[in-house]
């Protein structure tokens, strides 16, 4: 098992941080503009940066000969999937719950093994789908209960989350021999002219000039989320302890509706609180778990 140096404590610390509280920043973000147009905005800013952090470290951007079919394949489930139906999921939900339905990826990543790869499920496995299940079909009904509920935000979250587990599967399956940051790049870059390219079908009547606050969560989620969380995640996913990972996963959530309730003074409901306790079991039934079991 590899060992965590101080570094990758304290990027793991900045990457649960930096992706717990962007959930209400998403929220700021969309509240009174279009979805879309702010996640393009947002990857045309961390674009650049992802760029000059690879130049900086002097890292090949090319991608090698008869493989740009595999990027575009992994880029539609982790990237674009994820991040359109997530975005249009948050402007209906509030933050917190968009992001206990986000992190129930690692049990769509099982399901998506099992389904797509063949992959064997343990028991441990079965029951974290459970629990998962549980906890979403909880959040549903509160939803559809509500006068103002929005059952559509929770279903597309749920998409979303399920998009990004295959994608984690394709990705762990797949042999391309490119430096991480690149392929982030070149992910990022197809998932910005196909957003784009929606955002100007779909939102172009919407089209104006952000406020300051909706610049500040645009900026935020180019710099950090895009430019830094991205980059750092797929790097730690591939070198740390299953478990040093899997802990930073199972935190994100409880920082999501914690921050959401201080930044946005959302209040969390007793369906909220049951379905993140279940979805937190659930994932600590797939993430952490023996080396000898099935690995998502």
């Amino acid at each position: 098992m590899t060992s965590l140096t101080r570094k990758d404590w304290i990027l793991l610390a900045l990457l649960t941080l930096s992706w717990g509280i962007n959930w209400p920043i998403m929220k700021i973000g969309v509240r009174d503009f279009p979805p879309m147009t702010f996640r393009t905005l947002g990857m045309l800013g961390g674009l650049p940066a992802i760029w000059l952090a690879a130049r900086m470290q002097r890292i090949s951007m090319a991608i090698p000969q008869g493989q740009a079919k595999t990027v575009f394949r992994l880029a539609i489930p982790n990237m674009l999937v994820w991040h359109l139906f997530v975005i249009l999921g948050v402007k209906m939900l509030s933050s917190g719950r968009a992001a206990i339905l986000g992190y129930t990826m690692p049990v769509w990543a099982v399901l998506c093994g099992l389904v797509f790869f063949h992959e064997r499920v343990t028991r441990m496995a079965w029951l974290g789908i459970g629990f998962a299940l549980a906890g979403a079909l909880l959040l549903l009904s509160s939803e559809f209960g509500a006068l103002a509920g929005q059952p559509l935000g929770s279903l597309l979250v749920l998409i979303a989350a399920a998009g990004w587990g295959y994608g984690t599967v394709a990705m762990k399956r797949s042999r391309i021999e490119m430096p991480t940051i690149s392929l982030t790049f070149w992910m990022l870059s197809i998932t910005t002219l196909m957003m784009a390219a929606a955002s100007f079908t779909f939102e172009r009547a919407a089209w104006r000039m952000p406020t300051a606050v909706e610049w500040g969560a645009i900026v935020y989620n180019a710099l950090i989320i895009f430019g830094f969380a991205h980059v750092v995640w797929f790097r730690l996913a591939r070198t740390l302890p299953p478990v040093a990972s899997s802990l930073s996963v199972m935190m994100i959530p409880v920082i999501g509706v914690l921050s959401g309730a201080w930044l946005l003074g959302e209040t969390p409901h007793w369906q909220d609180y049951a379905a993140m306790g279940l979805i937190l079991a659930a994932m600590s039934t797939v993430l952490l778990k023996p080396r000898s079991a099935v690995s998502i």
